[in-house]
């Protein structure tokens, strides 16, 4: 509260072009834009070129899932957007606005959408309820031309899997054969288990939980489900391989890996939970601002590798680690869409950092401060999507890698001038 009164807001704009004189106005607006617009009005893709729509998104919300604090509406979700869009600048470079919408109903939601993407390069859809999300996010998916993305999904999904990958070597299992239970089946869960199938995990080795247990076909709500949750359905179908009908306990029996993103604990997992689990269980507790289960609760009970949200602990899984660098790729190579097969190049390549450095039963993912990781994710979307046909101008991993570490390091050096100037106030105790 103390520095939101301070500072007024978390970013602003600033101009990127010289201004010694009233005259320059006369290039950098009228008269000398006019050739500028004529040259976009013949071809529209020039704006990506000629205009900083190439770098610049909208973090749209409607505020009905802000975080942990529910539907508060879209005033209330203003700082938590900012604090994305400087995320967003200070590890990607990507100036990013914060766009909450007052529009509950999801029709009217994408519509104001698809209204104003002639001023972004990319959408960043952030704190939106579910099953909403999923409508929302396929049809702007489907509908617009330039990245749409989710965070709460896509973000934590390819977060999750980087760190899965290299939790699962650190323990010698092969990702074919593990078991990997879901505890929660809300936007997180559901994406990583859509994204973690492409990847090449059994579906028939998972088991989603929701509040009513375990999904599976043979539940009685599944005509429910179909109708008013058909992204949830489609995995009851899909997964749960040997029917386990009940709850977490009956779920977690002989299971591999538990992945939960359910409600803030702790003592929502508990120690008789883990030790329920195969030898070397990998618990993966991501809610906020509390895990569901301590890590040393979870060590306690057996568990050989702990991660959660929290930066407090080792193994933060975070999906800040994901979401500025895609976006990077994605902007520099002027794409039309972020694909799944471009989100596990992100994850491997986030993987292979940590690999790089060496992981361990502490150490399966890199830290936000290893700047290095964010050019490499960047360089490994951005080849992706020009080997798939969705860039504009595609560049190859080296270009991009280059490009990305330039942008990347200008938006901390840039930050970091304004705070030694005395443009931007320091921070006082």
């Amino acid at each position: 509260m103390k520095y939101s009164s301070l500072y007024g807001g978390k970013v602003e704009v600033i101009p990127k072009v010289p201004v010694q004189s009233l005259e320059d106005f006369s290039i950098w607006y009228t008269p000398g834009v006019a050739d500028v617009s004529l040259e976009i009005s013949a071809n529209c893709d020039e704006s990506f070129r000629l205009t900083n729509r190439w770098n610049t998104i909208a973090v749209a919300t409607n505020g009905t899932r802000v975080l942990g604090l529910g539907d508060i509406g879209p005033e209330a979700s203003l700082p938590v957007m900012e604090g994305k869009a400087l995320i967003f600048k200070y590890l990607g470079g990507v100036d990013a606005f914060p766009l909450p919408i007052n529009a509950s109903d999801p029709d009217k939601f994408i519509e104001v959408i698809k209204c104003v993407e002639p001023a972004f390069g990319g959408i960043n859809l952030e704190d939106v309820r579910s099953p909403d999300c999923f409508y929302i996010l396929e049809r702007l998916t489907e509908e617009l031309k330039i990245p749409v993305w989710h965070d709460d999904q896509l973000g934590t999904a390819s977060a999750t899997l980087a760190a899965l990958i290299n939790a699962l070597k650190v323990v010698g299992k092969d990702p074919k054969e593990v078991e990997i239970v879901f505890f929660g089946a809300g936007a997180s869960n559901i994406a990583t288990a859509n994204l973690l199938i492409r990847y090449g995990f059994d579906p028939g080795n998972m088991i989603l939980i929701d509040s009513q247990g375990t999904l599976h076909p043979d539940r009685p709500d599944m005509d429910s489900l179909m109708l008013k949750n058909r992204w949830k359905y489609e995995l009851a179908i899909k997964t749960n391989g040997r029917r386990v009908v009940g709850g977490l306990e009956e779920a977690v029996e002989g299971a591999d890996v538990l992945i939960a993103a359910s409600r803030p604990g702790p003592g929502v997992i508990s120690r008789d939970h883990v030790s329920r689990m195969a030898d070397s269980p990998i618990i993966f507790a991501l809610a906020n601002p509390v895990p569901e289960i301590l890590p040393e609760e979870a060590y306690d009970a057996g568990a050989k590798i702990v991660a959660t949200g929290r930066s407090d602990y080792p193994n933060q899984v975070n999906n800040s680690l994901i979401f500025p660098s895609v976006f990077r790729g994605a902007l520099d190579v002027r794409a039309t869409k972020i694909t799944p097969e471009a989100m596990i190049a992100a994850s491997r390549a986030l993987a292979i950092f940590a690999q790089e450095r060496g992981i361990s039963e502490t150490y399966i993912v890199p830290t936000m401060q290893e700047w290095e990781a964010y050019s490499r994710v960047a360089a490994s979307v951005a080849s992706e999507l020009s080997s798939q046909g969705a860039a504009r101008f595609p560049a190859s991993y080296d270009e991009e890698l280059e490009r990305a570490s330039k942008i990347i390091s200008r938006a901390r050096n840039l930050l970091e001038s304004l705070i030694s100037t005395g443009i931007v106030q320091r921070l006082s105790g």
